[in-house]
């Protein structure tokens, strides 16, 4: 029905439809994690602001339903932060309150590895309103500028990018900033060794425009997937699916040759054209780093064909930029996605003995540290090997830190000791390789070097920081034949006295914080470190 405004449902929380952007809203009302705005907000810088602090607080996603110039119209309502805390990944993975960030992680890794694929069907509420030629207008939508120094509006925040190999005929769906530059134009921020850069560069090579949707506002499973480094091979489609427990329903697009969810609020379809002569100028933008990033320059844009809605439709929209005290979405992407997809490329390449991964939130896969049962010399340098050949290396893993199994990968004061204590920069334990390719959104590369239309890429030199023991040195009889001196703990059974005699000594723990009692169970001080 082209170019029609039924109304009525609104962003009601369905319980009869399939998995879509309304039941997951559905979800996160159940479980206190949404809170509708009904003060009025505005668009320009107020959302994002709002954003900020809301996610430093760790707070529940935001419905704004009474926003600066779209009160009434095609769209009214914009959706954030419903995937910024651990509480909504778990909601999401249907898994307890008391699961640890480290079970989380190892739950996705085994979920990545039973994919289930998507299913097409002939229709779907996404296509209730289609919008062709002149009835195609952006600023219908309620897109925020979300920080001072952008350079506009972005739109394409957390989204899903859909392109497909026009050779092999693979989809890739990505999440790839896009900044509103007219009502039917956005400008694409596109990076060769991306996975639709490589599609680009096959259209390149022929001077083709490249078809592309753009998913906005599906289950948060979208960007969640879309956001996170599979290797090519691997689907997105069949990866939600997996977290979902059941296939994607995909409807064909009405002007392009691809296919989106058929109960997305919205899609953007178009042609991205490869001919440098139609590009536009895009960016700034506070991207994930923490920092305004990107000059100002020429890049491609996406020229929309149609626009695709339901009845009173969600934006969705995500707050990019990430730094101490104030994480974004991304971060909560990194901490568990990216580290369960680093921990299969870790075992499918034959890294042995990977007993945990974690990507620090506010570094958003920039650092990474892998806990291994150490086999053999150079069991972390082949850790590290094995990251930074990945096609994921353009973004991620530029330091590499290798631990034990003795050392919590995600206790910072443990990390710090395994530094001081097990890294000898005389030994060979600090290694650096590069350049490399790298991110052109690191401010720690030099402008120069981070010319994506000169080189297609930034410029990294790499660290790995080998905390483990060193395997260079003799066993040493004085230390029970060990190559390192062994650690001071306490008898197992001494521990076990104190801990069952805690009450009777009076000395109390109403002085500790609940994260240093935790700490403190006897199961963690009793464990046994490995015999080197």
């Amino acid at each position: 029905m082209n170019g029609s405004m039924k109304r009525g449902i609104g962003a009601a929380f369905t319980s009869d439809e399939k998995t879509g952007l309304r039941t997951w809203m559905r979800d996160l009302d159940q479980a206190g994690q949404l809170r509708r705005i009904g003060a009025l907000v505005d668009w320009d810088e107020e959302i994002g602001a709002l954003a900020r602090i809301n996610l430093a607080m760790g707070g529940p996603a935001l419905l704004f339903e009474n926003i600066k110039d779209y009160r009434s119209g095609r769209c009214t309502k914009f959706l954030t932060c419903g995937m910024s805390n651990r509480q909504q990944v778990l909601i999401m993975l249907s898994l307890p309150s008391a699961t640890s960030d480290k079970a989380i992680v190892r739950h996705l890794k085994e979920v990545y590895r039973k994919p289930v694929g998507p299913i097409m069907v002939d229709s779907g509420p996404v296509q209730e309103n289609v919008l062709k030629g002149n009835e195609v207008d952006l600023y219908e939508f309620p897109v925020p500028k979300w920080h001072h120094m952008d350079g506009g509006r972005f739109i394409d925040t957390f989204c899903g990018v859909a392109t497909r190999d026009s050779v092999t005929g693979r989809g890739n769906v990505g999440l790839y900033r896009g900044q509103l530059l007219e009502r039917d134009k956005i400008g694409k921020l596109l990076i060769p060794t991306q996975g639709w850069g490589g599609h680009f560069a096959r259209h390149r090579e022929d001077m083709k425009p490249m078809p592309v949707a753009v998913v906005h506002g599906w289950h948060d499973v979208l960007p969640f997937c879309g956001g996170s480094p599979f290797q090519k091979e691997i689907c997105e489609w069949d990866m939600m699916g997996a977290i979902l427990g059941e296939p994607v329903e995909l409807v064909k697009c009405q002007t392009v040759d691809l296919e989106v969810p058929a109960n997305a609020e919205i899609v953007v379809e178009g042609y991205l054209d490869p001919d440098p002569g139609t590009f536009m100028t895009e960016g700034p933008f506070g991207e994930y780093p923490g920092y305004c990033g990107g000059t100002p320059s020429p890049k491609p844009v996406l020229r929309v064909t149609a626009i695709t809605h339901r009845h009173d439709p969600v934006l969705r929209g995500a707050l990019e930029g990430a730094r101490p005290g104030f994480p974004s979405e991304d971060s909560v992407l990194c901490a568990y996605s990216w580290s369960a997809i680093a921990w299969n490329m870790l075992e499918s390449f034959g890294v042995a003995n990977v007993t945990d991964v974690w990507m620090p939130p506010v570094t958003t896969g920039t650092n990474i540290v892998v806990q291994i049962r150490k086999a053999y010399r150079g069991h972390a340098q082949q850790v590290a090997n094995a990251l930074w050949g990945t096609s994921a290396g353009q973004w991620f893993f530029k330091n590499v830190m290798v631990v034990e199994e003795d050392v919590d990968i995600r206790d910072r004061e443990a990390l710090d000791w395994a530094m001081a204590f097990r890294v000898n920069a005389a030994e060979g334990q600090l290694l650096t390789f590069g350049p490399t390719f790298g991110s052109v959104l690191d401010p720690s590369t030099p402008v120069g070097e981070a010319n994506v239309r000169k080189y297609g890429t930034g410029k990294w030199t790499r660290l790995l920081v080998d905390a483990t023991r060193n395997w260079e040195f003799e066993r040493n009889p004085d230390w029970g034949n060990r190559r390192f001196p062994p650690v001071n703990t306490l008898p197992v059974e001494l521990e076990r006295k104190i801990h069952e005699r805690w009450a009777e000594y009076g000395i109390g723990a109403d002085y500790l914080s609940d994260e240093r009692r935790e700490m403190l169970t006897f199961e963690k001080l009793s464990k046994i470190l490995p015999d080197l």
